[in-house]
């Protein structure tokens, strides 16, 4: 990104914040500030920044909401009742409070996403879509029907009670987890990583933990995110192929990173109570401390997955801690668990499942069931890199 898009995205939540605490309609205020945003990515290259850009995007964001509602006769004589108001001002808690209306309970997660994107992440509605490899006529309708949808609900630009709040910011991490993981294996398509949407959760994650530096699953995630985007430059060879993490050549994988993300979960371990994210982050981190694969802790990543098993239970959860059964106490074990774990629904036809009991068969020998379940994996994923990958797992086991 340009040093004017980096200022713009940083801009744009505590723009959007004190338009609409100023003024209330969120889908109109957001449609202003997008106005704004385009018009300063438009002129600021060549006019220059200026001295107060947050105040020249509140300026034009606020003209652009009057223009909006002049436009609709029946809002006319509210339009010139606040035509003279003072102008908004930025306040501190405008991008948690933006945040957490983004993720309303009321959207579904897919909303969530795209309004997070555009009202938060300052990203267009055609960057979204690239981004989400799905048409921006999609990703329009989606904000169009969750801003409609906040509208509905009478949802105000306020802090929620505090017996919302933790649940609120629960969603908050969740999206941002999301966008990041979509990001760092994009779920269908042709390309493993969609460096765009994992940087722009990176950025979002930065600013919840800057916004709440006591919250210790707000440091957790952002740990994760450094920890496990370190490996990104080790995770695929230059023709796009996925390579193992046992496999990647951790002499590129990102330093600064790595230190940064270990330092954030060892002092967020010791200062807060535990949660997930934390437990995730933790796990990355000593993989991220290994300085080869034979060296990987795998007894203290298999405590670490036990944890998060009781805390936070879930499929993956499930299938990551039966790998770490594996490489600590052997694959026989591990194929046991896993016959039970493939009992549950949401594992059903998934092709984790296969891929994990492929590389347990091969760790116990035997070749031709691990050669079936590579080929098995590799039809049933959707993500070109991973069926190319899976498929020449099985190809080394035909010699």
């Amino acid at each position: 990104m340009t040093g004017v898009e980096d200022l713009l995205r940083e801009c744009a939540p505590q723009v959007l914040g004190a338009v609409v605490r100023r003024y209330g309609d969120f889908d109109r205020c957001e449609d202003a500030v997008q106005e704004a945003l385009l018009a300063a990515a438009q002129q600021w290259p060549a006019d220059g920044v200026p001295d107060s850009p947050k105040n020249w995007l509140i300026t034009v964001a606020a003209r652009r909401r009057i223009e909006l509602l002049r436009s609709e006769n029946a809002r006319r004589r509210r339009e010139e009742s606040v035509s003279h108001d003072p102008e908004p001002e930025v306040r501190p808690d405008d991008e948690l409070t933006l945040l957490l209306l983004c993720c309303h309970p009321a959207l579904t997660p897919v909303s969530q996403v795209a309004l997070t994107l555009r009202a938060v992440g300052g990203l267009t509605t055609a960057e979204i879509a690239r981004a989400l490899l799905v048409p921006e006529a999609t990703v329009g309708q989606r904000i169009s029907r969750a801003k409609q949808r906040i509208r509905d609900t009478g949802a105000r630009f306020t802090m929620p009670p505090a017996a919302e709040r933790a649940e609120r910011l629960t969603a908050v991490r969740q999206v941002l987890y999301l966008i990041f993981n979509e990001g760092y294996t994009a779920s269908s398509g042709a390309r493993l990583h969609r460096v765009e949407l994992t940087t722009e959760a990176i950025r979002l994650a930065r600013q919840l933990h800057a916004l709440l530096p006591g919250d210790g699953e707000a440091a957790g995630l952002l740990a994760l995110m450094l920890l496990t985007d370190a490996r990104r430059p080790a995770r695929t060879t230059t023709e796009g192929a996925l390579v193992p993490l046992a496999e990647q050549d951790r002499t590129l994988w990102d330093a600064a990173a790595i230190t940064e993300g270990v330092a954030l979960i060892t002092a967020t371990l010791a200062s807060a109570p535990v949660g997930p994210f934390q437990l995730q982050a933790a796990i990355a981190a000593v993989h991220g401390e290994a300085a080869c694969a034979e060296l990987t802790d795998w007894p203290q990543i298999l405590q670490l997955y036990g944890l998060l098993r009781v805390l936070d239970p879930s499929p993956m959860v499930t299938l990551n801690r039966i790998v770490a059964v594996a490489m600590a106490d052997g694959p026989s074990g591990a194929l046991a668990e896993l016959a039970v774990a493939e009992m549950d629904p949401a594992l059903t036809g998934h092709h984790r499942v296969a891929a994990v009991r492929a590389h347990l068969l091969d760790m116990a020998g035997d070749a031709d069931g691990a050669r079936e379940q590579y080929r098995l994996a590799a039809r049933l994923t959707l993500s070109i890199p991973e069926q190319q990958y899976l498929t020449s797992r099985a190809a080394r086991l035909s010699g």
